[in-house]
């Protein structure tokens, strides 16, 4: 197989994997999470062939669909690179992007790092904020059953990565401990200018939010 095919081969698999996946985890999410990853590439010294991988890649077992066991995705991934006879460093190297792209609480002390886990990892950030991101967001809660918003529980931004995996707090509530924290968290010069339109956008939301939420308008 030629990388071209390769590539192909994983799109058609990720599809397939996805086929029904909750809105936000979706083959959607992550063609989005792929275009964005090839934009930003575009201005870092980076294996395309990797990025492209690893954005594909990044979310085949998110583990808050495998009852929080993070070894599924990373497992899924390697066995399928292997059947497509991807090179064994490119295949560490995505499965390292997989194991480190996660928010996790803002407390996850990454094992690992590259140029290219720097580019997938704002992608993705930059789809869970924004206008996209405010209907992700919103979308989980409802799928996990979650109010939109309680004044009498307030956001916790101390979390362990346990509590923040285990955290069944109102939908309102996430934008304060991960969606407005992800701006100042992006690696790239491209996915930061990007990053600050999209948390504006969320401020303003907020803003409107609790406006009508409070009958100011």
């Amino acid at each position: 197989m030629t990388k071209e095919q390769q590539i192909q081969a994983t799109i058609d698999f990720v599809k397939q994997q996805l086929e029904g996946a909750e809105g936000g985890h979706d083959w959607f999410h992550i063609e989005r999470v792929y275009k964005n990853a090839k934009l930003i590439a575009k201005t870092e010294n980076v294996d395309m062939f990797v990025v492209e991988l690893g954005a594909l890649l990044h979310d085949i077992a998110d583990s808050k669909f495998h009852d929080g066991d993070e070894t599924v995705g990373p497992k899924v991934a390697s066995t399928f690179l292997k059947e497509i006879q991807v090179e064994h460093a490119t295949i560490e190297h995505v499965i390292c992007i997989i194991e480190n792209i996660s928010f996790k609480g803002g407390h996850f002390e990454a094992t690992f790092s590259s140029a290219e886990l720097d580019v997938v990892q704002d992608a993705d950030r930059l789809d869970a904020i924004g206008a996209i991101g405010i209907a992700r967001t919103f979308n989980y809660g409802g799928f996990k059953n979650r109010a939109i918003y309680d004044p009498e529980i307030t956001p916790n931004l101390n979390m362990t990565k346990a509590e923040y995996k285990a955290s069944t707090a109102p939908t309102i509530n996430h934008f304060y401990e991960k969606l407005l924290l992800l701006k100042d968290k992006l690696n790239t010069e491209t996915g930061k200018k990007i990053a600050a339109q999209r948390h504006d956008y969320m401020v303003g939301f907020l803003d409107q939010f609790y406006a009508e939420w409070n009958g100011d308008k």
